[in-house]
């Protein structure tokens, strides 16, 4: 990305590397060497078939949660899962794979108020103000009260029945009897 986006030479950007790195790969670092040399080894060290798997995982298991997610970085981080997966991948196609990962009536919201084309800071923008100003895609808490005015429905086994044809068949009638008890 640095010499295609920038124009950076190579040793520019070989000798910034272990500054990039992070944990496994800073201690895997050593030496200087050319670019094209450096995205080999690093293609050939993270860009297997198990790091696929794990990033094609991490995606498919990400559904945007808005009490525990923030819409920035929870939408950016699934641009740079999709672009890391499939690079090819056109900004089209992108913007509609993540809206999926929303769910049914924040993902309808999401669609209906970003129309194509639609740039990723627009589908963010959209995506914060649907989260800040509607419950859209928010769980639902039921609270359990009890009021004095329902009565209190409670399921009790009784002494299971068989059936007057088999003696060993019993139906889910005779199994549970449902009673509605004045609380």
């Amino acid at each position: 990305m640095l010499q295609e986006d920038y124009a950076i030479p190579d040793e520019l950007i070989s000798a910034r590397l272990h500054s990039f790195f992070e944990k496994s790969a800073k201690g895997w670092y050593y030496g200087k060497n050319t670019w094209s040399w450096w995205k080999q080894e690093i293609i050939t060290k993270w860009a297997n078939d198990a790091w696929r798997y794990k990033r094609e995982n991490e995606f498919e298991n990400s559904f945007f949660d808005p009490d525990k997610d923030k819409p920035l970085t929870w939408f950016l981080k699934q641009v740079e899962r999709l672009n890391a997966l499939h690079p090819e991948m056109s900004q089209k196609m992108v913007h509609m794979k993540i809206p999926q990962k929303c769910g049914g009536e924040l993902e309808h919201a999401l669609r209906s108020r970003c129309i194509e084309p639609c740039s990723t800071e627009e589908y963010i923008n959209t995506l914060e103000d649907i989260v800040t100003r509607t419950k859209i895609g928010r769980a639902w808490n039921k609270l359990d009260i009890k009021s004095p005015n329902r009565p209190c429905i409670k399921k009790v086994k009784q002494k299971k029945l068989s059936s007057p044809i088999h003696p060993t068949i019993m139906s889910k009638e005779n199994a549970i009897n449902v009673q509605v008890l004045d609380t």
